[in-house]
């Protein structure tokens, strides 16, 4: 099948520039966090007024020693009162921000992960030839989940050290304004630390989402292939494989904690040598001025406040961490939503076609160094005509077929429905003109009834009535709850030819003029296939009807058969009449090939 992806892919959605700043990468977040006034306001008064409590806790050891222990003169009864009511006043503020913060992260979630499947379900079908299943969904379930649960754990953060920095900054000033300048020369080295530091630890984030993605690409191949690879004792193989990445992934797991923690050591560091030249001078102050102005209470308290800054400074050293980590996962939906451009359409309607098809020197080319998958392909099918396709692996057939719903998209020529062509028809529009059963069955987890009528409501009759056609009944009127028996995952509760038949009857329920049969009855024992033929044979009547199967069962009934190979219709006909010309179909079908 031409338009298939086997391989793990290579290329991944566009990332932001890394030339673009830590700040200007989260404005790009704006629209799923700036929604939500009410919240942001209660997180950013509930924040100042946690860290205003922060000086207090400091300023009250003064008063406590200089008027309790050394004057005697403190009332009992007001040491309770401070000391509850600030650390009450402060658990309140916390709260409050902390549940303002999360309502917000959880509600940009759920704006950017609904956006991001909406995209999903309408992009253009370039993005799943580009991006495996295991990246589209790690995208939007995980790298969401984490990215979200990231910032909002910084931002908590960085709001309660940020305005706890400033208020005992505040504090020391009006103790001390000589003295507290001398912190300033943190600034420009914690900076510098963070700023170099958060460079690598977003490359190496980066590095590891793509090495991430290649590690669950092998455990989605292996699980879906799990007999071809016992088949063929691959195990060696698929476990070197997994190996590989495996030791990669540790290798970036292990730069990028270097990167991380050598951020809280060098903060620390350079804290320390501050604080110890303040305590210094500030000892040389009072000596200076007279030991008989510095109480003990006021040199706790100071000695307090400065080493509270300790632990905000450190922690501001790592909010680079979560912050970069988050956002590297989020830009990855933000790339998808901006770089997966939605299908596109265009405004003719109906609302029952004739199922007139015309191909007008169509060619479809994959990639530029191999050769066309259809090459000038011209065909015209008449509404309600049973045309059946045939020919060896990689004719094309499989891609003809798909070029219909606009499942693929002409390199060159035109395809027509009803004379217009498909490129001008509404999507949905054109896509309710076809019913199509692929050799490759897709199940939801849900029940039998919901699977028949996929995107309709569910009507009883009318499912039973295709669970007869398709020679289901039986088997389902077996099960606990009937039609409304849930099928589980890809309904794999199922032999194969009853998910065949189970996909038939939802095409059927689809009751389309157009029924694309790709390999149909693949999986159906000889009797099951005649039944079902029967059936198809008297709901095929007014409907345009493209099969593309081997068996001649299914074949000999059509009204012409086209025969293709390397990408162009090499001769077309009834059944017998080609096989007198003894052709290329006459070939096949000596061979069992057709």
């Amino acid at each position: 099948m031409q338009d298939s992806n086997h391989s793990a892919p290579k290329t991944t959605l566009q990332q932001a520039p890394q030339s673009l700043s830590l700040w200007e990468r989260l404005r790009r977040l704006h629209p799923y966090f700036g929604h939500q006034r009410l919240a942001w306001t209660m997180a950013v008064l509930a924040t100042i007024v946690a860290a205003a409590t922060e000086p207090l806790i400091p300023a009250l050891l003064k008063p406590l020693l200089d008027q309790g222990f050394t004057e005697g003169s403190l009332e009992l009864w007001m040491v309770p009162v401070a000391i509850i009511g600030v650390f009450l006043v402060r658990g309140l503020a916390q709260f409050t921000g902390q549940y303002a913060l999360t309502r917000i992260a959880n509600e940009g979630m759920l704006r950017l992960r609904t956006a991001l499947f909406e995209r999903l379900l309408a992009a253009d079908m370039g993005l799943f030839h580009r991006q495996s299943a295991s990246a589209l969904s790690n995208t939007v379930v995980y790298e969401v989940q984490t990215g979200f649960t990231s910032l909002v754990q910084a931002l908590l953060g960085l709001s309660r050290d940020g305005f706890t920095l400033v208020a005992l900054l505040g504090y020391l000033i009006y103790l001390n304004w000589q003295l507290t300048l001398i912190v300033a020369v943190l600034v420009p080295g914690v900076a510098w630390v963070m700023k170099t530091l958060s460079r690598r630890l977003y490359k190496i984030t980066k590095s590891s989402q793509q090495a991430t993605d290649d590690l669950a690409y092998v455990v989605e191949e292996n699980v879906l292939a799990h007999r071809v690879v016992r088949l063929h004792g691959a195990q060696t193989e698929q476990a070197a494989r997994f190996d590989t990445l495996s030791q990669r992934l540790r290798r970036l797991a292990i730069k990028s904690t270097i990167a991380s923690a050598a951020m809280t050591p060098t903060t620390q560091l350079l804290s320390a040598g501050a604080l110890s030249t303040v305590i210094c001078i500030a000892l040389w102050q009072s000596h200076g001025n007279g030991a008989k102005d510095v109480t003990v209470g006021g040199f706790a308290s100071f000695i307090a406040a400065m080493l509270m800054l300790i632990a905000p400074i450190r922690r501001m050293a790592d909010i680079a961490n979560p912050i970069t980590r988050g956002v590297a996962a989020l830009e990855r939906g933000l790339a998808l939503l901006h770089e997966a451009p939605a299908e596109t359409g265009g405004t003719h309607t109906a609302q029952r076609a004739q199922g007139a098809i015309a191909l007008r020197n169509v060619t479809v080319s994959f990639r530029p160094d191999q050769a066309p998958a259809l090459d000038a392909v011209s065909l015209d099918i008449r509404p309600g005509e049973v045309v059946a396709f045939v020919g060896p692996s990689g004719a094309g057939k499989t891609t003809l077929v798909n070029l219909l719903p606009r499942f693929l998209s002409p390199s060159s020529g035109q395809v027509l429905l009803d004379g217009v062509a498909t490129d001008q028809w509404a999507l949905p529009s054109l896509r309710a003109q076809f019913a199509m059963v692929s050799q490759d069955v897709v199940m939801f987890n849900d029940s039998v009834a919901a699977n028949v009528a996929l995107g309709a409501a569910v009507d009883e009759q009318r499912v039973q009535h295709c669970l007869d056609a398709a020679n289901l009944a039986e088997y389902v009127a077996s099960l606990p709850q009937g039609m409304h028996t849930v099928v589980g995952h890809n309904a794999t509760q199922l032999s194969g030819g009853q998910r065949q038949r189970l996909a038939i009857a939802r095409a059927l329920y689809r009751d389309a003029p157009v029924l694309i049969l790709d390999e149909a009855t693949s999986a159906l024992d000889t009797e099951s296939e005649r039944l079902v033929q029967q059936a198809l044979q008297h709901l095929m009547q007014g409907r345009t009807t493209l099969v593309i199967a081997h068996r001649l069962s299914t074949i000999e009934h059509a009204d012409r058969v086209v025969v293709m190979e390397q990408g162009r219709i090499v001769e077309q006909g009834p059944h017998a009449e080609l096989l007198a010309r003894g052709g290329l179909y006459a070939r096949l079908r000596a061979h069992g090939g057709a």
